[in-house]
């Protein structure tokens, strides 16, 4: 729905879920990771979306604006916690196969879109999955603060 269109309800669960959510998470993550609380360090992966970048107009705006926050956290946590063990990133999906387009009233989306991506199909969860592990891994020991896109090569568009 549009910006004009969208009930203070929608804005709220959108930040809800996915910006109060997330911060809860992390917090309790830190707690238990942080080296000044006495763990071990740790890794922390948020999800975003392709639409902070590409605002989610006429259907997703407090969608988008609610993801946008997660890149902006993503890097306020990661130099936050950094020189405490536990590198912060996070994972910007796309067009993914998933019941959410669905769910969100649009079954559609995904047929619709997919075959005008740069890579001409929708992503899969496990692709999404696999970023998140790597991230997640020694081999990204030294990765933090970093947003990976899994988007087909989306940059704009609808």
């Amino acid at each position: 729905m549009r910006v004009d269109e969208t009930p203070i309800e929608e804005l709220n669960r959108q930040l809800s879920i996915n910006v109060t959510g997330s911060f809860l998470c992390a917090a309790a993550a830190v707690r238990r990771m942080s080296s000044k609380h006495g763990g071990k360090g740790g890794a922390i992966v948020n999800v975003s979306s392709a639409a902070s970048k590409l605002g989610g107009a006429g259907a997703m705006v407090a969608y988008g604006a609610a993801k946008g926050a997660i890149d902006t956290f993503t890097i306020g946590l990661a130099l936050e916690v950094a020189g405490e063990g536990i590198r912060v990133n996070s994972v910007r999906p796309g067009i993914i196969d998933t019941e959410i387009h669905a769910s969100a009233g649009d079954a559609g989306r995904v047929a619709r879109i997919a075959p005008t991506l740069p890579i001409p199909r929708a992503g899969t969860a496990e692709e999404v999955a696999k970023a998140i592990l790597w991230l997640m891994s020694d081999e990204a020991s030294y990765t933090t603060g970093t947003t990976i896109d899994v988007s087909g090569g989306r940059a704009i568009g609808p």
